[in-house]
C-alpha cells in the first residue's frame, strides 16, 4: 500500500508555490464574484484524486465511500458527499496538469516513443454514445478498431515520463510528435507506425532529435548502428509502462459522465505512475553506445 502521508506532502509542497501564483493570473471580467470556501483545500483533492489510482479499487465511487469516508475519515476531517466531490473534481484540473509536469522525469538522451487507445465505449454503443459526441474519434491499432482516443507517450530508459499528448483515436501517431518532443534531445526510438522520411528530417533540423524506427518489409534494408539495433530490441519498455497505466493507475475505464472528468482521470493516472517507485527500466551497456 501507498504511503498516504508522503503523497500528501508531495502534492501540499507543490500546491503551496502553484496557488499564489495561479491566483495572480486568473483573469476576471471586472465582476465581483464570491468565493466560497471549501472544506477540503485543494491538496486534499488532489491526494484523494491520485489515491484512487494507487488503490486496488476499480470504480472510483467505492473508492470514495468505502475507503476514503471510512478509513480516511481522520486524515481528511472535511470530507463531502461523493456527489460534491464530483463536481468539485473539474477544478482540479489545471492543478493536476501542472504537478504532473513536475513529476517528469529527466531525458537521458535515449527515449521511447509509442500511442495506445483509451476507449471511452464498447463499438456497439458508438451510435448511442453521448459523452464525448464531437470530441472522440474512432480509430484502428494493430488488434482492432476502437472509439475514443489516443495517448501519445514518451519515457526515458528508466521507464520515466517526459511527456504526453491525448488526441482523438483517428489521429496519425506521427502527428503529435513534434510537439511531444520538442524539449528533448539525443535519440527516440519508436516502431513502424512512425516512419517518415520528412518527420525524421524535420526533427534533426529543428530540434535536434535523431527518430530511430525499425524497417517495413518492403523498404529497402541500410545500414544501422549495433547500438541502435539493440536499443530498438529494448523499446517493449514503453509498451510495460502502457501495461500498466491500463491495468495498474487504471487511466482507461467506459464509465465516464464528464469529458472534464475524464481528462482529469488520465492525469491522475499518470501522476500514480510517476509515484510508483519501482519503473520498467533497462541496463544500458554503455560500451555500446556512442561518445557524447
Amino acid at each position: 500500500m501507498f504511503s498516504l502521508e508522503d503523497l500528501f506532502c508531495s502534492v501540499d509542497d507543490f500546491c503551496l508555490t502553484f496557488e499564489p501564483q495561479w491566483e495572480r493570473q486568473l483573469l476576471g471580467n471586472g465582476l465581483q464574484r464570491r468565493k466560497r470556501s471549501r472544506s477540503l483545500c485543494l491538496s486534499e483533492i488532489m491526494t484523494i484524486l491520485i489515491g484512487f489510482h494507487q488503490s486496488n479499487y476499480r470504480n472510483f465511487k467505492a473508492y470514495y465511500q468505502e475507503w476514503v469516508q471510512s478509513q480516511w475519515q481522520a486524515a481528511f476531517p472535511g470530507l463531502v458527499s461523493y456527489h460534491r466531490f464530483v463536481e468539485w473534481m473539474p477544478s482540479a484540473l489545471l492543478p493536476l496538469c501542472a504537478y504532473l509536469r513536475s513529476c517528469f522525469g529527466t531525458c537521458t538522451g535515449i527515449s521511447f516513443m509509442d500511442s495506445t487507445s483509451l476507449k471511452v465505449c464498447h463499438n456497439r454503443r458508438i451510435q448511442q454514445h453521448k459523452v464525448f459526441q464531437n470530441l472522440a474519434a474512432r480509430g484502428k491499432t494493430s488488434v482492432d478498431w476502437f472509439f475514443g482516443f489516443k495517448l501519445h507517450l514518451v519515457v526515458n530508459d528508466q521507464g520515466e515520463l517526459l511527456n504526453f499528448v491525448v488526441t482523438p483515436g483517428n489521429t496519425d501517431d506521427r502527428t503529435p510528435v513534434a510537439k511531444l518532443l520538442q524539449q528533448l534531445f539525443g535519440k527516440v526510438f519508436a516502431d513502424k507506425g512512425y516512419i517518415s522520411q520528412k518527420l525524421a528530417k524535420q526533427l534533426l533540423e529543428s530540434i535536434g532529435v535523431q527518430l530511430i524506427t525499425k524497417f517495413k518489409r518492403n523498404m529497402k534494408n541500410r545500414l544501422m548502428p549495433l547500438s541502435d539495433r539493440l536499443l530498438l530490441r529494448k523499446r517493449a519498455i514503453i509498451e510495460t509502462v502502457i501495461d500498466q497505466l491500463k491495468n495498474i493507475s487504471q487511466i482507461e475505464h467506459s464509465r465516464h459522465r464528464s469529458p472534464v472528468n475524464c481528462l482529469v482521470n488520465i492525469v491522475c493516472g499518470l501522476i500514480a505512475y510517476c509515484h510508483q517507485p519501482k519503473k520498467p527500466s533497462i541496463a544500458l551497456n554503455y560500451n555500446l553506445l556512442p561518445a557524447a
